[in-house]
């Protein structure tokens, strides 16, 4: 806390290596946090299922409510968006409010196992290597990012829609 303003000062996003499930659910935290802090304009999510994720917490979809305005973007990519929809409800409901801005889509023929678990901003990603331990890689650096992106985007260029947001699809 900064006594002297009486605010919050703003944590920096992590950088380097983590491990484990809570460490991986804070970094997922923080992120949102991050992105509705800092006004990201787009996030990509990446996993197969989405099941581990921290996605059904108030504070994530509170995070999310802030981060969410006109000219901003979310990609969601997943093998099956069953687990979502099960496990999640109140980013699904999140979602369908913010239907113009969320983007779902499905790579229904990929390998679950091989598909990349993580979260990509112009300015922070994050990224697990080993979804059984919840070990893998954050952080801010470019050429890094870069070459993650054309992986998301090779995995973008063969997906469909997917969960849509009303049962109409509208």
């Amino acid at each position: 806390m900064n006594v002297e303003q009486g605010s919050p000062t703003p944590v920096p996003l992590a950088s380097g290596q983590f491990a484990g499930r809570d460490a991986f659910a804070r970094l997922v935290r923080d992120a949102f946090a991050g992105a509705a802090r800092d006004g990201w304009p787009k996030i990509i999510l990446s996993d197969a299922t989405f099941e581990d994720w921290p996605l059904r917490e108030r504070v994530v979809v509170e995070s999310l409510q802030a981060w969410g305005k006109s000219g901003r973007r979310l990609v969601m990519l997943a093998t099956s968006s069953t687990e979502v929809v099960r496990l999640h409800p109140r980013f699904v409901a999140w979602r369908k409010t913010w239907g113009h801005i969320v983007e779902c889509r499905l790579c229904s023929g990929a390998s679950p196992a091989d598909f990349p678990s993580a979260i990509w901003s112009p300015s922070w990603y994050m990224r697990r290597l080993d979804l059984q331990r919840s070990t893998g890689v954050c952080g801010s650096d470019r050429e890094y990012s870069r070459q993650f992106k054309e992986l998301l985007d090779e995995n973008l260029r063969n997906s469909s829609a997917g969960l849509n947001a009303s049962v109409l699809g509208l």
